[in-house]
């Protein structure tokens, strides 16, 4: 029974392969990593160190999770966002790459006089983390629909010594203050179809339907976004919005015809649109 970390590699790569996941090295490196707490740089340093029956079980345990389809996020608790560490819950969204795009462009946004910025749908708090270590001087608030992804947000905070956040429980703008403005609105809103086959495909199958489906062909959130989000921004202020690639168009139109001015969609690293914005000026 091959015991030793370039072995075990080796076998569990071929085996995830064969399982469908869509990066088996990565996902057998991670899931030994985390058995030994060790850093992936000890997998090359040392590939001849043999597991002991106590690390070699648990790797196993870890294994046939993944092997099932259970995001790795999920099994190790945990996802690196914006070089973040943060943890995860299956309550929440797992953070993914394509969404570092949309705190790239709100950073763009953020004028050196803005104080406040807003995200809607915060789940483990990945994009209200990432844009309050940036810009430290400003107050990010993180919404999220569930307690929980709240509670999960701000013990990420904690974690993590960022403590210019907050985090609040509640649908989308409801637990502010009426006349609360914000320089920039940030979301990654669910804007997938419930029709759509992927849902029953992948990672995706594990994580929380009511963060990532949406009425109304997967606009109907996008919509109340931004009706809505035109009460809560400052003169000048900007909403960012991750949508699927499809959408751009249709989110577009949204913005334009609620009276958004210099509307605009921008992609992915995928070449993918993505994330669509719009600059309130105030009704006209």
């Amino acid at each position: 029974m091959p015991r030793s970390i370039e072995q075990v590699l080796k076998q569990t790569t071929a085996q995830l392969s064969t399982a469908g996941s869509d990066s088996p090295q990565l996902d057998s490196a991670v899931l030994l990593c985390h058995v030994l707490d060790k850093p992936r740089s000890y997998l090359l340093t040392w590939p001849e160190k043999q597991l002991d029956d106590a690390q070699y079980e648990a790797f196993q345990a870890l294994l046939t999770r993944r092997i099932n389809g259970e995001p790795v996020a999920y099994i190790i608790g945990e996802r690196e966002f914006w070089s973040l560490s943060l943890k995860v819950s299956p309550s929440t969204l797992i953070p993914r790459p394509d969404t570092e795009r949309l705190v790239e462009l709100a950073l763009e946004k953020i004028s050196a006089s803005a104080t406040k910025v807003l995200d809607l749908g915060t789940g483990t708090g990945a994009i209200a983390l990432a844009i309050a270590s940036e810009c430290p001087m400003l107050q990010v608030t993180g919404i999220d629909l569930r307690q929980e992804a709240a509670d999960l947000a701000l013990e990420n905070s904690q974690r993590l010594s960022i403590s210019n956040t907050r985090f609040l429980a509640g649908s989308w703008y409801s637990p502010l203050q009426q006349n609360e403005t914000f320089d920039v609105i940030v979301s990654n809103p669910p804007y997938i179809d419930e029709a759509d086959p992927h849902l029953v495909q992948g990672d995706v199958r594990f994580e929380p339907k009511s963060a990532l489906v949406a009425d109304d062909n997967g606009l109907a959130d996008i919509r109340i976004i931004s009706d809505q989000g035109r009460q809560h921004l400052a003169i000048g202020g900007w909403l960012l919005m991750e949508h699927g690639f499809e959408q751009g168009s249709a989110v577009r139109e949204i913005l334009a015809q609620l009276g958004y001015q210099q509307v605009s969609t921008s992609q992915d690293y995928a070449g993918l649109d993505r994330v669509t914005m719009g600059c309130w000026q105030g009704e006209k």
